[in-house]
């Protein structure tokens, strides 16, 4: 197979793993339906089903925390034809009540996640979790979101600044 075919397949698979992290930090069930196949599966382990039954649990979950980041670290993507097997490294950081006061959570594992390209179209079909480790400590978040002067703050849902930015609303005439 073409090396530029299979790098090309690799990035498509690649933009799929940070644009579902880029939907569950910003709060986006509508993005995030659209990168998993209709009869997607996923298993976060203390949540497992369908990938439509995942985005209803995860959107609850999330609105109760102040606050997610997550970061993907390095990427293995093995094509096949029309499937693929990928692991991608995240680090998952979470701002959120906890039973003495707000508290900052961190979740460090890996996602194995299987590709399928249906209709020359990437998405994901199956989505585990596997996690190596975690910690949790008091949040210390030392930033006056109430009064932000200058500073833009990232935001949930689509008033968040990446939104405009990413539809061409947010780069400056030349």
């Amino acid at each position: 197979m073409d090396r530029l075919v299979i790098a090309a397949d690799k990035l498509e698979c690649i933009e799929l793993v940070t644009r579902v992290a880029r939907a569950i930090d910003r709060c986006d069930a509508e993005l995030l339906q659209t990168l998993f196949h209709p009869d997607a599966t996923d298993d976060h382990g203390i949540f497992a089903g369908s990938a439509e039954e995942f985005i209803d649990w995860v959107m609850p979950v999330l609105a109760g925390m102040k606050r997610t980041q997550h970061i993907i670290g390095q990427v293995l993507i093995e094509i096949e034809g029309d499937h693929a097997a990928g692991e991608s490294y995240f680090i998952a950081h979470h701002a959120m009540k906890g039973p003495a006061g707000d508290v900052f959570m961190i979740a460090a594992g890996r996602y194995l996640d299987r590709f399928e390209r249906r209709d020359g179209v990437w998405k994901i079909s199956h989505r585990q979790a596997v996690y190596d480790w975690s910690s949790e400590t008091a949040l210390t978040d030392k930033y006056d979101r109430a009064d932000p002067g200058p500073m833009t703050f990232g935001m949930r849902g689509k008033d968040d600044a990446s939104y405009a930015h990413l539809a061409g609303r947010g780069v400056p005439a030349v």
